[in-house]
């Protein structure tokens, strides 16, 4: 079956709207996904990038632009979303987190309740009690999870899997792969049901 890589950080709001968009295509094709998380702040650095709100700060009218695209972008989907308060989040533990549950029967369950916390309910997910209390009650392992965050394998395999992003030069997220064709941002989906209806 084809693949294809969704590189993602749950602090990107453009990365909850890919992972909300992203199976449609996929079942429309037959392909799978395969989840890529890294670390943005790590890409951003080890890329010579910025994030928007630090690129555009001195732009006048742009940021206020994006924000009304991405209004209409969520009216146009029907998706629920909610800007979060705590914008931007820190979100290495979140990742670290998504790294563990590589492979596990739970994995796409932690990233639905990651993605939703922080951009439908708009919860401070960068605080680990809050963090701990909401894999709790959507009856994730929790603690194992939270400790799990802590380990020197997982800390590595994050800072691995973020270094072999930029080593693909992945520059920001959301991106997507499939095969060596690159794709970035929400608006690389239409980009994607473009390339697969070729194929």
């Amino acid at each position: 079956m084809q693949m294809i890589e969704f590189y993602y950080d749950f602090g990107s709001p453009k990365s909850y709207f890919v992972h909300k968009l992203l199976p449609v295509i996929a079942q429309k094709y037959h392909i799978q996904i395969i989840q890529k998380p890294i670390l943005l702040g790590g890409i951003f650095k080890l890329s010579n990038n910025k994030s928007p709100i630090e690129a555009f700060a001195e732009v006048k009218g742009k940021l206020a632009y994006d924000r009304q695209e991405t209004e209409r972008f969520v009216a146009r989907h029907e998706l629920p979303y909610r800007p979060n308060p705590y914008f931007p989040i820190m979100t290495i533990s979140l990742m670290r987190g998504a790294i563990y549950a590589i492979d596990q029967d739970w994995q796409e369950d932690y990233t639905q309740v990651i993605f939703d916390a922080i951009w439908v309910d708009a919860k401070k997910m960068d605080d680990p009690n809050v963090m701990e209390q909401v894999l709790a009650e959507a009856h994730l392992p929790a603690k194992q999870i939270m400790a799990a965050t802590q380990t020197p394998t997982i800390k590595s395999a994050l800072i691995e899997a973020t270094n072999d992003a930029v080593a693909r030069n992945v520059f920001g997220a959301p991106t997507l792969f499939i095969g060596d064709e690159m794709f970035f941002g929400k608006e690389g989906l239409a980009d994607i049901d473009y390339f697969l209806s070729q194929n």
